[in-house]
């Protein structure tokens, strides 16, 4: 069987032009004669598309769209298209929808195979729309017998993990109604190590069953998820036959009855993923919100400066703006290294001081500030002044202000609600601040981009005289760890502590994390790259009171 695997970037919520864009790349390559086009999971609304499952007329559209690929399969009666989308579940009780997966061949229906595996948690939350299937069934197609699953249906390999989140495991019980080939369509999100846990999970089902395996994933990025494609197809022996390019569109055409020479297990685990996977987020995000520029301001420290050259990657160097606002705490270093930076980056760059503004804010709460000492209230009115004119550079030049914040400040709360969090989209929010270095010491592998001195000096909000950013938090190679086991790896107070962390420490992290809720509810919306992120699959009360122990 002649294969085309479509791995594509749909745009949530537009059903026409996903439509329009499959019957697109089906005439592209109707030449080639291929048995089979396959698209991801819910390809025709695009992953995810949240509440507007509950709009009747989103619906209805959805519908539509399924009768128009009705009559256009019978235009190209010598192929058969499988994709994504939503359908009505036909119940007298439980969710209005399914999630499935629709096999069209000659103005018929082969196949309405609903998701049977609904997952819920973190990012996902498919239960609040669709009901499960109750059975699966495989087709009968071109001489091979199709066993069709959605996603998550592939991830509860009993061989794979140690508890499992649900009792059935929907490719086993494909592969006993006699599937000569296993197909999995899927929306699945990019987080750091993903692409190996992936193939893993992949290449055992194909070698436990003893059958290839086609698998189908979207690319792009939607809001704070990014998806990364890496599409496979996997020999009966489980080895690797073609994998498609990461981050990027591709239609790839596969025979089957032909076997292919293997290939290694994908080797891009790492910053390098995490470098793309952004530029990608960014791109996507500023691109399907109708923006064409960007700006963000630039203190000189190593995270605007990260933010900048990924800004650059993603939108191109002559769509970014980059803005420095010294005051009288600032460096002659810091607007030194922003300029050398746009000057590596090639982006526009200007200088407004905050000075004028700053003092005048001072002398209009004199008389309530009078014979108090300086405080975090005066810090935070520098960074309200620069988010205050980001802001107004944005709203004037149509101009997406992108937020500068890494996720070891987002966590802790350091950061200025309404200053330095202003913002459309924070590019680094779900980077620790070890990370960002990687990423730093990334960009600069082929040459300096980033200014070494960036890189080097001690990192300063450079709100007061002589400010580190050490004064106030713990050394960033402790707060990551800390935050990692207790973001990431949910541990208690008492199993960190036993790890050999400071206790005092460890509380203090806890609380910070626990008292600054309300901040992360106002943030903008971040980039998904680690498996736990500030974001749309974290939800804590803000109201509340807890311990870790």
């Amino acid at each position: 069987m002649k294969i085309a695997l479509c791995q594509l970037n749909p745009l949530v919520g537009d059903i026409e032009g996903n439509t329009s864009r499959l019957i697109t790349t089906i005439e592209e390559h109707r030449t080639e004669h291929c048995d089979l086009f396959i698209f991801p999971e819910l390809f025709l609304q695009g992953y995810p598309p949240r509440d507007l499952l509950e709009k009747q007329w989103f619906n209805r559209q959805s519908e539509t769209a399924l009768l128009k690929l009705v009559e256009y399969s019978r235009l190209v009666p010598e192929t058969g298209f499988l994709f994504g989308t939503v359908l009505p579940s036909n119940r007298s009780h439980g969710k209005p929808l399914v999630n499935a997966a629709v096999l069209l061949s000659n103005g018929n229906i082969l196949l309405q195979q609903q998701k049977t595996l609904l997952p819920t948690y973190d990012v996902f939350d498919e239960t609040r729309y669709f009901e499960p299937s109750a059975a699966v069934a495989a087709v009968r197609f071109k001489g091979e017998i199709l066993g069709i699953s959605i996603c998550e249906d592939a991830w509860n390999d009993p061989d794979h993990w140690q508890s499992r989140l649900y009792e059935r495991e929907p490719v086993s019980e494909l592969a006993a109604a006699g599937a000569t080939l296993l197909i999995n369509i899927s929306a699945s999100p990019f987080h750091m190590g993903k692409e190996q846990l992936r193939y893993t999970v992949m290449r055992n089902h194909a070698r436990k069953h003893g059958l290839p395996l086609v698998f189908v994933n979207q690319i792009g990025g939607n809001d704070d998820l990014i998806f990364d494609g890496n599409s496979m197809v996997c020999g009966r022996d489980g080895s690797l036959q073609h994998i498609l390019p990461a981050f990027e569109e591709s239609v790839f055409i596969t025979d089957l009855s032909v076997h292919g020479k293997t290939q290694p297990a994908p080797e891009r685990d790492g910053i390098g993923s995490v470098h793309d996977a952004l530029v990608l987020g960014v791109r996507d995000y500023v691109r399907k919100c109708g923006f064409s520029n960007v700006l963000l301001g630039l203190s000189g420290g190593i995270d605007s400066a990260v933010t900048a050259a990924i800004a650059a990657r993603a939108v191109g160097k002559e769509n970014v703006w980059g803005v420095t606002m010294p005051s009288r705490y600032s460096s002659d270093g810091s607007i030194g290294d922003s300029e050398q930076l746009t000057r590596h980056l090639g982006i526009r760059f200007s200088t407004i001081p905050i000075e004028s503004s700053f003092t005048a804010l001072l002398e209009t709460l004199e008389p309530f500030f009078s014979g108090m000492p300086p405080s975090l209230a005066e810090e935070n009115l520098q960074a309200r002044i620069r988010g205050t004119i980001l802001m107004g550079l944005s709203n004037k030049f149509n101009m997406l202000l992108l937020s500068t914040g890494n996720k070891s400040e987002l966590a802790v709360g350091y950061s200025t609600l309404y200053g330095d969090m202003n913002g459309g989209m924070s590019v680094i929010s779900d980077l620790p601040k070890m990370m960002v270095y990687q990423l730093a010491a990334y960009i600069n592998r082929n040459g300096e981009v980033i200014p070494e001195a960036t890189i080097t000096k001690a990192p300063s909000a450079e709100l007061r005289p002589d400010q580190k950013d050490q004064d106030s938090l713990p050394p960033y190679p402790v707060l990551d760890a800390i935050l990692e086991r207790l973001v990431e790896r949910g541990r208690s107070l008492d199993e960190i502590i036993a790890e050999g962390y400071d206790p005092d420490t460890v509380t203090w992290v806890a609380q910070a994390i626990a008292r600054n809720e309300y901040k992360r509810r106002q943030a903008p919306t971040g980039l998904k790259v680690t498996p736990k992120a500030f974001g749309s699959g974290r939800r804590f009360p803000i109201a509340s009171s807890y311990t870790w122990s």
